[in-house]
């Protein structure tokens, strides 16, 4: 059990719905949102709720959007599935003529989640779902989190999403930003009942159990890599809550960079 931030022999079970600081009866003023601190209770800026979190910059997601769709267009450019960018960008171990991250090219645990089917049929819904998932996504939480730690999130999701893949199908080519997606999709969750609103109200817990439902309903679709991000995500957000309760953003980026060098580590050795 925590202990409050500021009376260290009580106990409770009760945050800050702003900093994310244990609170015990003593310290709490209630607010429409939650539990706030007394110093966050002085503070004149309003808590972010799942409306208010969407005010602010957004371009690391501008730019991830941007990068997702060029690297698409490119791939019809160069011959989809036969040409260049797919052939040596796709995610995979070991496949038909292609060597893949068991043969040293590791860069595709990287470059496979800015990929997308390589078809002007199938491949515009897939590119367009991810990516008006991730503007959806990147609105709630890069300003709440910062375009730094945004952008620490989004690609410790992106490798656990690439290890969770390699991990399960290591041969086959796998494509697409969606287990990055669906580490913003658990991060959304994990900060939305930090604030006190509950994320199933809010949609979130509803479009994580659809999207997981949609990957298990398809036999295409990379259920591990999905899962992977889920949990990178989650994991990446609760580093950067860490490091809120620190008082240290520093801490939580340390904690983004280490899942990362395991999912990097650990996707290599799946391979």
């Amino acid at each position: 059990m925590a202990t409050c931030y500021r009376h260290s022999n009580r106990e409770t079970g009760v945050s800050c719905s702003n900093c994310g600081n244990p609170i015990c009866p003593d310290c709490m003023t209630p607010t429409p949102v939650g539990m706030r601190c007394p110093e966050c209770a002085r503070q004149r800026t309003r808590v972010r709720t799942a409306q208010t979190m969407a005010a602010g910059g957004v371009e690391v997601t501008r730019i991830l959007i941007g990068i997702n769709v060029l690297a698409w267009i490119a791939e019809l450019s160069s011959g989809g599935q036969t040409g260049n960018v797919y052939i040596h960008g796709a995610l995979t171990g070991e496949y038909f003529g292609m060597p893949g991250v068991a043969h040293g090219e590791y860069w595709r645990l990287v470059t496979g989640a800015f990929l997308h089917l390589p078809t002007v049929g199938g491949g515009v819904i897939h590119i367009g779902f991810n990516m008006y998932l991730l503007w959806i996504l990147g609105q709630m939480l890069e300003p709440a989190l910062g375009p730094v730690r945004f952008g620490a999130l989004y690609l410790t999701s992106l490798l656990a999403g690439s290890f969770g893949a390699l991990l399960v199908n290591p041969n086959v080519p796998t494509v697409g930003a969606s287990g990055a997606v669906f580490g913003l999709m658990g991060a959304a969750f994990v900060e939305l009942r930090a604030r006190g609103i509950d994320p199933f109200r809010a949609g979130i817990g509803g479009l994580i159990v659809f999207n997981l439902i949609l990957s298990f309903a398809f036999s295409n679709i990379s259920v591990a890599g999905h899962i992977g991000g889920l949990v990178g995500g989650v994991l990446a957000t609760l580093a950067l809550r860490a490091g809120d309760r620190m008082r240290s953003r520093a801490v939580g980026l340390v904690g983004c960079a280490a899942l990362s060098v395991f999912a990097v580590v650990a996707g290599i050795a799946a391979a």
